[in-house]
């Protein structure tokens, strides 16, 4: 009997959704090793392999089966998609055009050795960051470089601002994946994207304005506010723009800090101050990698400190998502200082999640952790944080808490 793979959903699925993998055609009880490896826009290959044993009829259903090594172990069924691992050291997961699939090749291999080379059976799945009818709008609105995405059908919806971190660039994966779930989503770049500035100097608020005000006036978008997305330096863009703009009816903090980084951050007359940092402070782990948490300038005065947005300015709910092993800053702790800040103001607590053994990049679900990369500050490897098995929960629960959060505040019903 021949070997074969099956999966559900049958050939491909959005990235975001999980997948159901089974395998039969085994002989009882066979030692068998599954392998995925799927390669990116620029060729670099990732790999997760775990070993497993078929039941007694030869079948094997990896959400009923424990891996039993290899890149990860135990029961997970999606653990060959989340534990993906680089060939190219420092090469972090991420989709560049979403208007393609990822395509994750599964191999079934003979036997549990170090290198099995009998391949049993093979199948490969396309991983979509677009679900069919969300449609892709490149925008070049004023000064506004970036693209907008909206679900299938008349509209209008309810609409969401992405914006990322330092990288530069324009990413889109997370738009196109909110779309799929009701919400027209602008993902927007603010440096290094065709001609915009190659680097950034200070966060100018007015160009994230601009933004703000051609999702309100677009026909296809439901007021009468807007959400925000941000991680990292992105989260503390939506977090001025919540504090200084209005119509911002919820905002959604990524592992962000809450304060004017390493740029100062302008709007109008008003300059938030830029906390900086002391290089010096950067640590060397044990693997060889920089940590440079604790390189931020200390926060004397706690909600008082100038370089802190002004969050109690916020007209609408803030979420705030956490990793608990961020290595990028101290997230945690930011963000019960951004609670302080609001209650003393007189305003209610705000949501916090966080996550233990969770490092800096939390992504979709299923993104292969990234536990260090190159970081523009120092130009160098830094160490992220995160453990990957947690890591990898907290992105299933988190994505669910913050489409639950827009569903409430902005008044959509989408697809969990």
């Amino acid at each position: 009997m021949a070997v074969t793979v099956i999966l559900e959903p049958a050939g491909r699925c959005c990235w975001d959704e999980p997948m159901h993998i089974m395998v039969r055609g085994l002989a009882p009880g066979q030692q068998v090793t599954l392998r995925a490896s799927p390669r990116d826009e620029k060729g670099a290959l990732f790999r997760a392999h775990a070993r497993y044993c078929a039941d007694g009829g030869g079948e094997l259903d990896l959400a009923r089966a424990p891996a039993l090594g290899g890149s990860f172990a135990g029961l997970e069924p999606m653990g060959l998609i989340w534990a993906l691992e680089p060939e190219k050291p420092f090469w972090r997961f991420m989709k560049r055009d979403v208007q393609t699939p990822f395509a994750v090749e599964l191999e079934v291999l003979d036997g549990h050795e170090p290198e099995p080379q009998r391949v049993l059976g093979r199948a490969v799945h396309k991983r979509d960051f677009l679900r069919p009818g969300v449609r892709r709008e490149p925008v070049r609105a004023g000064r506004v470089r970036a693209t907008l995405f909206l679900p299938p059908g008349p509209g209008p919806f309810p609409g969401i601002i992405d914006i990322f971190g330092i990288g530069g660039g324009l990413l889109e994966y997370r738009a196109s994946l909110l779309a799929s779930h009701g919400f027209a989503t602008l993902a927007v770049a603010y440096y290094e994207y065709e001609d915009l500035p190659k680097t950034y100097d200070n966060i100018h608020l007015e160009y994230f304005e601009e933004a703000l005000h051609y999702m309100l006036q677009h026909p296809q978008v439901k007021g009468p506010g807007i959400g925000l997305l941000g991680i990292s330096l992105g989260a503390d863009i939506c977090l001025s723009m919540a504090s200084f703009l209005k119509n911002i009816s919820a905002t959604v903090s990524i592992n962000g800090s809450g304060f004017s980084g390493d740029k100062t951050t302008q709007y109008k007359q008003t300059n938030i101050p830029s906390l900086g940092h002391e290089l010096r402070r950067i640590k060397v782990t044990f693997s060889g990698f920089m940590d440079i948490v604790d390189i931020w300038n200390a926060v004397v005065g706690g909600c008082e400190h100038p370089s802190m947005i002004p969050i109690e300015k916020a007209q609408g709910p803030i979420l705030f998502i956490v990793g608990q092993d961020d290595h990028n800053w101290r997230s945690e702790f930011c963000a019960q200082l951004a609670s302080e800040q609001l209650q003393a103001h007189g305003k209610k607590k705000p949501q916090i999640i966080s996550y233990p053994g969770t490092g800096h990049y939390i992504e979709p679900p299923y993104f292969p952790m990234c536990p260090a990369s190159l970081h523009r500050l120092v130009d160098k490897p830094v160490v992220r944080g995160g453990e990957p098995r947690a890591h990898s929960k907290a992105q299933v629960d988190a994505w669910k808490q913050i489409l639950i959060f827009f569903c409430k505040y902005l008044g959509a019903s989408p697809k969990l």
